[in-house]
């Protein structure tokens, strides 16, 4: 069963879903073809998706998360597992969601937003020919246009006109993405789709990551190749030929033992034809540059050292890849503020076969752009129909909160007598004040159902050692309020009360792991009473955007029962 996921985050996951098989399934077909600028139609079809589905999702950070989920997704592509399409397809979703959110949900926002997550394709390339090859081949493309024009008799600089112009084609390209994008959406708003097209829903085993499942990962190599690539990269720069040479292919070497799939780069003819290429041209220009033998071998050395430099990051980069798949790593997301994105994948590695059926062939793309992102993103809308009823369970979340002393307990009692009356079962545990004199000595714990009780907090030093704030923690009434609300993780229907929720459970202790279970894994409906110092941080420990808030000040029991009530029969 899929833990509780925001409704934002599965919008997110569909979206990210569909672009992602357009990159998996033209990607290949793109780049199998030498296709020209294929990296930008790809681009532009992200673009197309998101601009178009903003339509029909108008949530705030759409953008950014769909990029996010495509890029991870971007793994399963037939093509090799590198950084540099994780890194453009998440960068320009953060460019287009930018933009969109400076200058709104306008032509002008969008067009803004496409043109320049276009155009990031350039500055990544450029970008990448330097950390690849380092600061000389921008020697290399200085003095080759140099030397043409000198040759053409060019009388203007032209170091800079090759990126203008091309910089004007990415803006083009992003200008009619842009354009495409508003036309689908508001086809989108006129036409909402029917429900001729396929399902694509159902469960699937080929969407779950195959790659490396008897593969020993360890945080240990992962550490030991970032200091592999920072201390080679390091020995380019400051030793001699001997020194770098020899040691780098020591460290492919040990490499190639660990990670098999790090030289599936260099066992392509592709990448030794340009390093040929590389060494030849950078020899050939320092030679023209500053004629002479030793600058035609000191070309030929930097073409060399450009190359090993390249041979670096490609392996490495490809090692880091390979361990960033360790399933510590994915647990620790869990525990930040993306702990909704492991779950938002499982939902699109189901849903991503079916997307990748629906991908029209590429002829039909260009003859009717509009209509054919139309019928694909059409499935958006009733694919989240079916996560949210399948998925999230028919429950509401809510919290009654108020400050120190106002009457939480009080109220969530008076609740708790009228929805049961009202034929709701209530479950859960009441915190009840021990007083001597007046004087808040303690608290008793009190199982709703039963009526049965046990100390729970006590000024009594000898009840345990667990302390919080004056009071200390009773074990036997830590145990049977957990042994209660665990009882009530599998059931459905109820309304289970956990008074109270605070200082304790946001260091991970008290009712913390018992309330996370409720909230996640339970399709009962939760109420928590909340101190109002602690209202923010509860709601974003457990992502309780959508939790109902009750304020203890306005708790008229009768009219407060009666609005539970209704969120839960209605399950809004």
């Amino acid at each position: 069963m899929i833990d509780r996921l925001s409704e934002k985050w599965i919008k997110a996951s569909i979206a990210g879903t569909i672009w992602a098989a357009s990159e998996i399934v033209l990607g290949s077909f793109l780049h199998n073809l030498r296709i020209p600028f294929s990296g930008n139609i790809l681009t532009a079809i992200g673009i197309i998706i998101l601009i178009s589905l903003s339509y029909l999702w108008t949530e705030k950070g759409l953008f950014w998360r769909a990029g996010l989920i495509c890029a991870v997704l971007k793994t399963m592509s037939p093509s090799a597992v590198i950084f540099g399409p994780m890194l453009a397809i998440f960068t320009e979703s953060l460019l287009l969601e930018f933009f969109v959110r400076l200058l709104g949900r306008t032509m002008a926002g969008y067009v803004a937003g496409a043109i320049f997550a276009m155009s990031w394709n350039l500055f990544q390339k450029i970008a990448n020919y330097i950390i690849f090859y380092g600061s000389d081949i921008v020697d290399v493309y200085t003095n080759l246009l140099k030397l043409a024009q000198k040759q053409l008799d060019i009388k203007t600089d032209i170091v800079w006109l090759p990126i203008i112009l091309l910089l004007i084609v990415y803006s083009l390209f992003g200008m009619l993405a842009a354009t495409i994008g508003i036309r689908t959406g508001k086809k989108l708003l006129k036409q909402p789709a029917n429900s001729s097209h396929a399902d694509p829903s159902g469960p699937v085993d080929g969407g779950k990551q195959k790659q490396g499942q008897s593969f020993n990962y360890s945080v240990w190599w992962l550490a030991i190749n970032i200091l592999i690539i920072l201390f080679s990269l390091m020995l380019l720069n400051k030793t001699s030929f001997i020194v770098w040479s020899t040691s780098i292919a020591a460290f492919v070497a040990i490499w190639s033992l660990r990670y098999k799939r790090a030289l599936r780069q260099l066992a392509k003819p592709k990448f030794w034809l340009f390093f040929v290429f590389i060494t030849l041209i950078t020899a050939i220009v320092f030679a023209k540059a500053s004629p002479g033998e030793s600058m035609f071998m000191a070309g030929l050395m930097t073409g060399i050292q450009m190359n090993f430099r390249a041979v670096v990051i490609l392996v490495g980069f490809s090692t880091l890849g390979t361990e960033l798949y360790n399933p510590v790593i994915r647990q620790f997301f869990l525990k930040t503020s993306f702990k909704n994105l492991p779950l938002a994948l499982e939902l699109s590695a189901e849903s991503l076969p079916s997307f990748i059926a629906s991908v029209p062939d590429f002829k039909s793309l260009i003859r009717n752009p509009v209509s054919v992102f139309y019928e694909v993103i059409s499935q958006a809308d009733r694919r989240l129909a079916e996560i949210k009823n399948s998925v999230i369970p028919n429950k509401r979340v809510f919290i009654l909160t108020g400050t120190a002393s106002e009457g939480k307990t009080t109220c969530a009692r008076k609740l708790a007598e009228l929805v049961r009356k009202n034929g709701i079962p209530v479950g859960g545990i009441l915190s009840d004040k021990i007083r001597s004199d007046s004087r808040v000595t303690g608290y008793n714990l009190v199982d709703i159902e039963t009526g049965e009780s046990e100390v729970f907090l006590s000024e009594d030093e000898e009840c345990g050692t667990e302390k919080i704030g004056r009071f200390t923690i009773c074990p036997d009434g830590l145990a049977m309020g957990i042994n209660i609300l665990n009882s009530l993780i599998a059931g459905e229907g109820k309304l289970v009360i956990i008074d109270e929720v605070g200082r304790l459970e946001l260091n991970n202790r008290g009712w913390s792991d018992s309330a996370g279970k409720l909230l996640q894994l339970s399709s009962n409906n939760v109420l928590m009473t909340v101190r109002d110092t602690f209202l923010g941080d509860v709601i974003k420990k457990w992502d309780l955007n959508e939790a109902v808030i009750l304020k203890v000040s306005e708790c008229d029991h009768e009219h407060t029962a009666n609005s539970v009530l209704e969120y839960i029969k209605s399950g809004r």
